[in-house]
């Protein structure tokens, strides 16, 4: 695409570090529908149980945990 939206998502993809990139991925997977061979209607628990999958899985990554830590006592992002 263009206009200013590509303009902020090309520059956002640049300056995102891997585990900005690894949440990416993560976010698509679970928007997408998971690993399908083809495409099909999935109910609504195995979107929540792949999303839940997901969610715990980054949170056994450090830079989650100090995210999450770093939200809760400042109330702002931290971008690491």
């Amino acid at each position: 695409g263009s206009g200013p939206t590509a303009s902020c998502r090309s520059r956002w993809v640049r300056s995102a570090g891997w585990h900005d990139k690894k949440i990416a991925s993560k976010l698509a997977y679970v928007m997408s529908g998971g690993d399908l061979s083809s495409s099909q209607t999935v109910s609504e628990q195995y979107l929540l149980d792949i999303e839940r999958e997901a969610f715990l899985s980054l949170c056994g990554e450090r830079k989650t945990i100090e995210r999450i830590q770093h939200m809760l006592k400042t109330g702002k992002p931290l971008r690491n």
